[in-house]
């Protein structure tokens, strides 16, 4: 058996040696050490021998079967640490080299114009103030001097959630909450998201809007001109020409509308597309606080007066842009976005 066991270890040591892969070498230890290798069939002899006998051959198989792991196990970590050297020399990282950078994203052109907006109005000392977007239909139309009957409610087109629960179409409730809970004097600006069922190149089911309202002893139309003139130089240029015109509004009175000249034709071309050849942008909607609206706040309207304003965002960004189909703010194109 000794002589057996020393020609078994002789071959295996040689392939071991020969074993330049992990593959080949865990052949070689199954071939030589597992439960059907070469190695197992001394253990099975054992029996056949007498019992001092069988001790030293139990040993001599032992010592065998060690060496093979022993040396199997070093040929492993040789062909490993040759496999990592290898890998470090063809796989070489220059930590020198500047990282890949990513593209970095920008403030969405609606959100940027919300912001002008709203800085503009805080340096004239305006506070802002939100309320929420899902509203009742009291705060919505009712304070605002639009009862059921009212024919202006034809003109928002609202999503009801319920017969008194509405995704508000303005902005305005918010001024209804503010004075409910504040005494003037007030000067407050709200923006947010409002809704109203209608979808084409200038209109979406969803956009933003800042309502704007100044309520004081002795406010008068002129305030208003005052503040609205100053916004729009500040937002387009003082050399912008501005004109307001009569119109109506339920919790307004009396109510304009307020107009630019046309930003890109400068009122000089009859086929403008924009102005379609009038000469003049309409950006804003305002007028002087109805006393019904004062008297559902419990305001005295023969003590205190104010003015309020509409302003549509997305119709002042794309003035600003010189952009023609709203759609394209709510699209996601990166290629749009990434100009702003």
């Amino acid at each position: 058996m000794r002589e057996r066991l020393e020609e078994l270890l002789k071959d295996a040591r040689a392939e071991i040696e020969k074993s330049g892969v992990k593959d080949s070498l865990l052949t070689v230890k199954s071939k030589y050490l597992g439960r059907k290798g070469a190695l197992q069939g001394f253990f099975k002899d054992l029996g056949s021998l007498a019992a001092d006998e069988r001790k030293r051959a139990g040993e001599l198989i032992n010592t065998v079967k060690n060496s093979l792991e022993s040396e199997i196990e070093t040929r492993l970590s040789a062909i490993h640490a040759a496999e990592m050297a290898r890998r470090l020399k063809t796989e070489k990282l220059d930590v020198t080299l500047p990282g890949r950078s990513r593209p970095l994203g920008s403030i969405h052109p609606v959100t940027q114009t919300l912001y002008e907006v709203e800085e503009i109005f805080t340096s004239l000392g305006f506070g802002i103030a939100e309320g929420p977007e899902v509203e009742v239909d009291y705060y919505n139309f009712e304070a605002l001097n639009i009862p059921r009957d009212h024919p202006a409610r034809d003109m928002q087109d609202t999503f009801y959630i319920n017969k008194e629960v509405l995704l508000r179409t303005h902005t305005s409730p918010v001024q209804i909450r503010v004075m409910e809970e504040q005494p003037p004097p007030l000067r407050i600006i709200a923006p947010g998201t409002v809704y109203r069922r209608d979808s084409d190149v200038t209109h979406t089911p969803m956009f933003h809007q800042v309502e704007g309202f100044m309520v004081d002893t002795n406010i008068t139309f002129s305030n208003l001109k005052g503040v609205l003139t100053h916004f729009l130089h500040s937002l387009f240029g003082e050399n912008i020409e501005v004109r307001f015109r009569p119109s109506f509004f339920p919790f307004t009175e009396p109510s304009a509308e307020v107009d630019i000249r046309c930003v890109i034709c400068k009122g000089k071309s009859s086929a403008c597309r924009v102005c379609k050849g009038s000469g003049w942008l309409e950006v804003l909607g305002s007028g002087m606080i109805h006393p019904e609206v004062f008297r559902s706040v419990k305001y005295d309207p023969e003590k205190v007066s104010g003015f309020a304003f509409g302003i549509g965002i997305e119709r002042i960004a794309m003035l600003k842009y010189g952009i023609d189909d709203i759609r394209l703010f709510f699209e996601n194109d990166v290629r749009f976005l990434a100009q702003y």
